[in-house]
């Protein structure tokens, strides 16, 4: 059955596309979106030892995009961009909506069209991430996850041993020892699949499919965080990733820190397993959101997106993480698929180049509301609809870190050339993940003059003292990578002449972005010439 409603748009019915005049498909949309998911562990992108069906069963039924990148990150970077189509992290590190930003959800909302957000993603109640979740018309917050300051149990003593030797040293930094101890009282109250938060934000997200399949105008965000660490999973999904390693061998070795490879082979092979049984829960959450859209023939008149924020590295490069180290492509490169059921776009894969802040721009142009000036994003219509291409390169990164960019052959990390180059953070919400910006911090702040994005709004100047998340004053090496030849990024290459060129298209993204002016000098990109 094809719902329809007064307007114009072309209609999928089954396989063939039909143009009804004069006539729209109701508008509703459904976005799933996990965290650090990783692309290549997805049997659709070409793993072979995972059990992702209902990810394939997806892949066969929607678009499938093969250049999908990271922008800013970690977490609360990459919703901002979800939420304000432009980028984040030359500008500012982790940190609340801003009241000069464009909101995605709170346009719908504004619109009359229903945003409802089901979250377990436990930074939404931090300091860091205490203007997102009220964007939306309504929102439901699951508990539990990582170290949610959730449950407590004040005499139960936590369990220090670990299979990494790194996590051993540093237990006594209290944010460490009380994230570790409330995750192990946490899972307490976890005692059944149905308990844990994964299993309970999908639940809340299929009552809303539920409720309201038949209605109109309304977008649905199921946000899920695993497969996050730690890689807490239940044990039928265990029995098919058994090992190698077994009881106290294995202690803690679903959290991995974020920190360089020190352990055995075994524990990384432990560790990639234990993330697997949770990827396998997390197809299987999946596979009932598919089975709603075949329940209800939403696939008729729902836009249905998956994807992620950004990858993690599972011993790849020598690394455990995602923020310490540099940002390889097993963190930056994402999957992303996307049904649009206005479009023929069923089993096809698309290698244009496509980025977090292209999502608002997309779901705002499928409800028909006006995209803000200030999105650079765009809508994935064009290339669904024609097959044109977004860009021709796509940058991205942690404040203060690398700036990376990746022009299709090339991918080059530049790394600060001045590194003792202050930096700073330019907010009118100066709160970090956990906390709000220190007395010394805001001490010396200074009034910066407005952005062309803030809505000529001056914010506040404060430099960065490399101890938020993702922030470096470290001096590290840049790095040059033939993505062609070396798509592992095993081997750097010298060539001044890509260099060069590299550096032009950051130059023009930093122009393109208004990027602060000291950023020119730190990273050694040529400055913008003003005419006299």
């Amino acid at each position: 059955m094809v719902r329809e409603a007064t307007g114009s748009c072309i209609l999928q019915v089954g396989f063939g596309i039909e143009l009804y005049a004069k006539r729209r498909i109701m508008m509703k949309a459904i976005m799933v979106m996990f965290d650090s998911l990783n692309r290549a562990l997805l049997q659709s992108y070409g793993c072979d030892w995972t059990r992702t069906p209902n990810f394939l069963r997806l892949a066969e039924r929607s678009a499938q995009f093969e250049n999908c990148y990271v922008g800013s990150l970690p977490c609360m970077p990459a919703r901002r961009e979800l939420h304000t189509g432009r980028p984040n992290f030359l500008h500012r590190s982790w940190g609340p909506m801003e009241p000069f930003d464009d909101s995605m959800p709170e346009i719908l909302k504004n619109a009359g069209i229903c945003s409802h957000l089901v979250s377990d993603h436990q930074h939404y109640w931090e300091d860091g991430g205490g203007t997102y979740h009220t964007r939306y018309t309504s929102w439901e917050g699951v508990r539990g996850q990582e170290g949610d300051p959730w449950k407590e149990r004040l005499c139960d003593e936590p369990d220090r041993r670990s299979v990494f030797a790194g996590k051993k040293k540093i237990w006594d930094i209290p944010l460490f020892k009380a994230m570790n101890t409330h995750d192990q009282t946490n899972r307490k109250y976890m005692d059944c699949e149905e308990k844990t938060p994964q299993a309970q934000t999908f639940a809340c997200g299929l009552e809303f499919i539920d409720t309201n399949h038949e209605a109109d105008n309304w977008f649905l965000q199921i946000e899920c965080f695993d497969p996050h660490e730690p890689f807490f999973c239940d044990e039928k999904y265990k029995q098919h990733f058994d090992g190698p390693l077994h009881g106290e061998d294995a202690l803690g070795a679903d959290w991995p820190p974020y920190l360089p490879v020190q352990e055995s082979d075994e524990v990384v092979q432990t560790v990639r397993n234990a993330y697997a049984a949770l990827l396998e829960k997390c197809d299987a959450s999946l596979g009932k959101v598919l089975d709603r859209m075949d329940q209800y023939q939403m696939w008729d008149d729902t836009m249905l997106i998956v994807c992620t924020d950004h990858g993690f590295l599972l011993g790849e490069h020598g690394w455990w993480g995602k923020a310490a180290m540099p940002c390889y492509n097993e963190i930056a490169h994402t999957p992303m698929y996307v049904w649009d059921p206005r479009f023929d776009c069923t089993g096809k894969k698309y290698n244009q180049f496509v980025q977090m802040m292209d999502l608002a721009p997309t779901i705002l142009e499928y409800f028909g509301q006006p995209i803000p000036k200030d999105m650079m994003g765009k809508p994935i219509r064009r290339i669904l609809e024609n097959n044109e291409s977004l860009r021709d390169y796509v940058v991205f990164g942690f404040h203060g870190r690398e700036i990376i960019v990746n022009d299709g052959k090339y991918l080059y990390m530049c790394a600060p050339e001045h590194a003792d180059d202050p930096y700073y953070e330019y907010t009118l919400m100066p709160t970090h993940m956990r906390a709000r910006f220190s007395c010394e911090e805001l001490k010396d702040w200074t009034v910066a003059e407005p952005f062309s994005f803030t809505k000529g709004l001056k914010t506040i100047r404060c430099r960065c003292t490399g101890s938020t998340v993702g922030n470096a004053t470290g001096k590290t090496p840049s790095r040059l990578f033939n993505l062609e030849k070396d798509p592992g990024q095993l081997h750097e290459i010298e060539n001044p002449e890509v260099v060069k060129h590299m550096k032009e298209l950051i130059r023009q993204y930093m122009v393109e972005t208004d990027a602060p002016k000291e950023l020119y000098h730190r990273y050694g990109i040529a400055p913008v010439k003003t005419e006299v």
